[in-house]
């Protein structure tokens, strides 16, 4: 449940707390009741980004056809979008793209969706989102792509060559290094990581 940042009979906070809890009608009833869609809670978190963090789909769908904003960034600098990348569901990326999602605006490590995305894993989001035009080459504020993260701090499992594999086919360059000017490539033999080092020879 949102932290209520309005009382909890009022519209505002009903929407929220129905957006949190994958509430459909709850949250049409409070938008009918006169919510304001970009209502926030106490961390600033909109309902589509409750919405989205929670994974309910259908009241992000809602709140999209409405005119929910992707890009309202909360006070830890995520957004609905952002938060697909976390998640990994391929799904809510479908759902918010209609919405015109910014793909440039960062997360609080200076991070795009593809890198927490490609951190964690997340093979089918990964394969959908280089389809969008993002930047697979990002760096963040660690000085780490996607590419990096991938083979970093993944455990050079087949779903990390997977999304290795994918990477570069969308271009990115296996030859950015880390501020420590070491590639993906060696960090892949550094940390024993064959299957990944093939790969990105």
């Amino acid at each position: 449940m949102p932290d209520a940042a309005a009382p909890p009979s009022s519209p505002d906070a009903q929407l929220l707390m129905a957006a949190a809890s994958g509430d459909v009608d709850g949250v049409s009833r409070a938008l009918a009741a006169g919510a304001a869609l970009e209502s926030r809670d106490m961390r600033g978190r909109s309902a589509l980004l409750l919405a989205v963090a929670d994974d309910h789909l259908a009241v992000a769908q809602l709140l999209v056809a409405c005119g929910a904003d992707p890009n309202a960034l909360d006070d830890r600098n995520d957004t609905p979008w952002l938060a697909t990348g976390v998640s990994g569901s391929v799904a809510m990326l479908e759902a918010l793209l209609p919405a015109g999602p910014d793909m440039t605006l960062r997360n609080r490590y200076g991070g795009i969706s593809v890198i927490p995305a490609s951190e964690r894993g997340h093979v089918e989001y990964v394969r959908r989102v280089v389809r969008t035009g993002i930047d697979v080459d990002h760096i963040n504020d660690l000085g780490w792509t996607a590419l990096l993260e991938a083979v970093i701090l993944g455990d050079g499992s087949p779903p990390y060559q997977e999304i290795v594999g994918i990477l570069l086919a969308a271009g990115a360059d296996p030859l950015l290094a880390d501020r420590q000017g070491v590639t993906a490539l060696q960090h892949a033999r550094a940390l024993g990581h064959h299957s990944l080092a093939a790969l990105l020879s």
